[in-house]
């Protein structure tokens, strides 16, 4: 990594490609091969952080190509498409996935194709297993399993460690025990289990710097604040619907419309009427705005046809007044959204 920028010091040039766009790191590496090295190098990114320069991008994956993510850069409107994810899993759904560390995890999920562990082909099984997609040097490595295979969980970063709860495991049995990621040891350990599991599919969002393990059609919420002192049961009555958390607020899809949800306290933010018709589609903030992504159209009592959706669509409320507008569509993805979170570089 050495003589990067002639006349300067290679401490001084470093923090000079700290300041470029990620989205321009592939063409920084062709220069020579110092520049490679510095581009994929701990310390280039050390040095973002440092300056401030560090970039929010949008991980997303969807039912069209099979296990096939792509990034999305807000600032410049820009899709980037990832090496296919190289599981053995064939369409794999119904993952965890979250960022930490300034990597990309895809966690466990099930999958209606042959099993390659058993070569069952019964029906639905769960995995443990566990990816990271590092952006630095643009791969997928396999990271230390889960304790049990799941699918349909609760997925969440808390204090830098990834928390996953519930789910159901193969045979579609639910499941209440949770485990805790450290991805800097790449080891697993177990946590207090949820007070109760239900048969249906669970999600998990961070508010207040706290987990809340949410159960399809159930108004009860499962909190995690410290993993030493277990979780606790509220019933905060809150919407059912797609949610995304904006700058710490929850904000809900429902009825129609998208509300602010403050524990039983609601506010109508905006009219969703337009995405009645939407199905599997994906709702997640950004900055001060919400994003919905993908999904399909239909199908109704007029039309049997699917319509796989690519577009995305963005509601800004930090402002006044909400308002709509389109980003570009996803260059490859199209249809029901596995799986999008944030990925900060």
């Amino acid at each position: 990594m050495s003589g990067l920028i002639e006349g300067l010091p290679d401490a001084v040039a470093l923090r000079c490609l700290a300041r470029v766009p990620f989205y321009l790191y592939p063409k920084l590496e062709i220069v020579s091969h110092s520049w490679r090295a510095a581009i994929r190098s701990p310390e280039l990114f050390k040095a973002r952080q440092e300056l401030g320069s560090t970039e929010e991008l949008l991980c997303v994956c969807a039912f069209d190509p099979e296990n096939l993510w792509q990034m999305y850069d807000p600032l410049r409107d820009l899709w980037i498409t990832l090496p296919v994810l190289p599981s053995k899993v064939r369409h794999l759904a119904h993952f965890g996935v979250v960022s930490t560390g300034g990597k990309l995890f895809v966690l466990g999920g099930g999958s209606e194709d042959v099993d390659p562990l058993t070569g069952d082909q019964d029906g639905s099984f769960a995995t443990n297993e566990v990816w990271s997609y590092d952006p630095v040097v643009r791969r997928w490595a396999q990271r230390a399993s889960m304790i049990l295979p799941r699918a349909m969980f609760a997925c969440c970063v808390l204090k830098g460690k990834i928390i996953v709860a519930g789910g159901f495991t193969s045979c579609r049995k639910s499941i209440s025990q949770a485990e805790m990621y450290d991805h800097e040891k790449d080891v697993w350990i177990p946590i207090p289990d949820l007070h109760c599991t239900h048969n249906s599919a669970c999600t998990g969002l961070v508010i207040g710097g706290k987990v809340h393990v949410l159960h399809k059609g159930l108004s009860k919420v499962q909190v995690l604040d410290n993993v030493c002192s277990g979780w606790t049961v509220e019933d905060y009555g809150w919407l059912q619907g797609p949610m995304a958390v904006v700058q710490g607020a929850l904000y809900v899809m429902s009825h129609g419309l998208i509300f602010k949800q403050e524990k039983e306290v609601r506010k109508v933010v905006t009219s969703s009427s337009e995405f009645r018709r939407r199905i599997g589609f994906a709702m997640t903030g950004v900055r001060d705005e919400i994003y919905v992504i993908g999904g399909v159209i239909g199908p109704d009592r007029f039309n049997w046809d699917i319509k796989p959706m690519s577009v995305v669509d963005i509601l800004t409320v930090g402002g006044d007044r909400p308002t709509w507008r389109q980003a570009a569509p996803m260059t490859m993805c199209r249809g029901t959204i596995f799986g999008c979170t944030q990925l900060r570089i």
